[in-house]
């Protein structure tokens, strides 16, 4: 049973994200790249005034996944290459924390790309 509850809040979290971006879809003009954009930068400045690692504590995958996971690992990067680089490190320590997931998302759109025929809308 405690499995259970961990899926359904790692599943709530995670959807509740998911629900603030539609409704900044539905209710707003933003487009889905400031709406992003908007997310990656939550995520570095939850990260930044150290109240993502409670949020990740509490859900997991639930907040990792979405976008503003993406940010508090590009901040938490930052941090961490600051500390042991100094300036420099504020460049690559972001580049070093998100390289796994970047490199699986380029691939897996290559790999996308070459068996799915894009086209364009009617």
């Amino acid at each position: 049973m405690e499995t259970f509850y961990s899926y359904l809040i790692i599943f709530a979290v995670g959807g509740f994200i998911c629900l603030l971006a539609q409704i900044l879809i539905i209710r707003t003009k933003m487009t889905s790249s400031r709406i992003l954009v908007l997310f990656v930068v939550i995520g570095a400045f939850l990260e930044g005034i150290q109240v993502f690692k409670y949020l990740e504590e509490f859900a997991g995958a639930g907040a990792r996944v979405p976008i503003i996971g993406f940010g508090a690992s590009l901040a938490r990067g930052a941090i961490q290459g600051i500390k042991e680089n100094g300036f420099l490190g504020l460049l690559a320590g972001p580049l070093s924390a998100t390289a796994i997931g970047i490199t699986v998302a380029v691939l897996g759109a290559y790999l996308f790309a070459l068996i799915f025929k894009s086209r364009t809308k009617k």
